[in-house]
């Protein structure tokens, strides 16, 4: 039984009731702040994925600045490399699409809306007839006033938005330079602020979390970029002009659990039958087999053996952790859901461990346990305190 007295279990109270005010006030003033928060956030995770590799540049002799200078370089050029050849392959692509959208509108009008009035009964040509639209705004001029008003309020509030995001990416490099030189230091003061007698504790969790984020993060974006080279290679491929942009949009956002997929599938099939105006079964085929074959290789190949099985998260919980991030936090919840939702996997399976050595799990009554003392004899029962070994 416990032998803490009342005083000292309400003392342990008020400190974890401390502890939970402080929280939800930073999560507050974190809610506050999230548009201007973005950029410092991507910067310190580039500083956390470079900082192993600068590390081990200073492990061969290199000075911290120089090794700084030389991850960061290679950072920059990476990203030149991919805005060069992705750009002019997405522009052309973007081109097709516009250049396809009178074919789409004259195949959506005379073909498919049709085809879904005569199977479901709607009358949907109707409300696309331009005189009928008209009738209905002047109908619902009040709305369509207040609409029009948010809608260009939002434009307003737009035009600072675009400014804070020129902003923001003209900071984005500084900010990475100084996170990557400094963290070794930052890490440092952060462990510096940590209570002594839980140093042990926090150390041990810091080490799981940072190697459930490093298996996640690097792994993740492993797989989204060969799904995304899978789609677009397949899908271009197969004969689909959009194949391209379908397939790199697929794979960016792979990291959500069959979304990436979902999307890809939807957009594939409406640029095919688009394309054909009607329905190629040979082409959507084509499509499907280019899918299943992304979806085999992310579960048997490169999931497995790219991310492992470290993250331990259900895909119910990605979904739920991108979900809940981005009505948070916005843009800002959604970049820190899944490292959020790693780490706290992470305490969830200490906390977990803690219950199972706890009393209110393994409680503090007598045992039932099997008496081992002749094998010959029959097997009798023995009920054993916990507290005394059976003798």
């Amino acid at each position: 039984m416990s032998t803490e007295t009342p005083e000292a279990e309400i003392a342990l109270f008020l400190r974890r009731l401390k502890w939970m005010v402080v929280s939800a006030f930073g999560l507050w003033v974190m809610w506050l702040l999230a548009p201007i928060l973005t950029p410092f956030v991507v910067a310190l995770m580039l500083g956390w994925l470079g900082d192993p590799l600068v590390d081990r540049l200073e492990a061969r002799g290199r000075s911290r600045n120089t090794a700084v200078v030389m991850v960061f370089a290679l950072m920059v050029l990476l990203l030149v490399l991919a805005l060069l050849i992705l750009v002019p392959m997405i522009e052309r692509q973007i081109t097709t699409l516009v250049a396809a959208l009178p074919q789409g509108q004259a195949w959506l009008m005379g073909t498919a809306i049709p085809w879904i009035e005569a199977k479901t009964g709607l009358e949907l040509m109707g409300w696309l007839d331009p005189d009928r639209l008209i009738d209905w705004i002047r109908s619902h001029w009040q709305q369509a006033g207040g609409v029009a008003s948010t809608f260009f309020g939002y434009l307003s509030r737009s035009g600072f938005a675009m400014v804070a995001w020129v902003v923001n990416l003209a900071l984005l490099p500084i900010l990475a330079y100084y996170f990557l030189r400094d963290w070794d230091k930052l890490v440092e003061r952060v462990a510096s602020v940590i209570p002594r007698n839980h140093i042990e504790t926090v150390s041990r969790l810091a080490k799981e979390s940072d190697e459930v984020l490093g298996a996640f993060i690097r792994g993740q974006i492993a797989v989204m970029i060969a799904l995304g080279v899978v789609y677009a290679v397949g899908l271009s491929v197969v004969g689909l002009k959009l194949g391209l942009l379908i397939g790199i949009v697929a794979g960016l956002i792979s990291f959500i659990p069959y979304l990436g997929a979902t999307t890809g599938v939807v957009m594939a099939v409406l640029a095919a039958l688009v394309q054909a105006q009607g329905f190629d079964l040979k082409l959507l085929v084509l499509v499907g087999v280019v899918f299943t074959v992304g979806q085999l290789l992310e579960s048997y190949v490169l999931t497995p053996r790219i991310v492992g099985d470290k993250i331990g998260l259900h895909p119910v919980a990605v979904i739920f952790a991108v979900m809940a991030g981005g009505q948070l936090f916005g843009f800002l919840g959604m970049l820190l859901a899944l490292p959020a939702a790693a780490v706290i996997n992470v305490l969830l399976r200490y906390a977990h461990e803690r219950y199972r050595q706890s009393e209110l799990y393994a409680g503090h009554g007598p045992t039932i346990v099997l008496d081992p003392r002749s094998s010959d004899a029959p097997t009798e029962l023995a009920i054993v305190s916990k507290d005394v070994e059976p003798k």
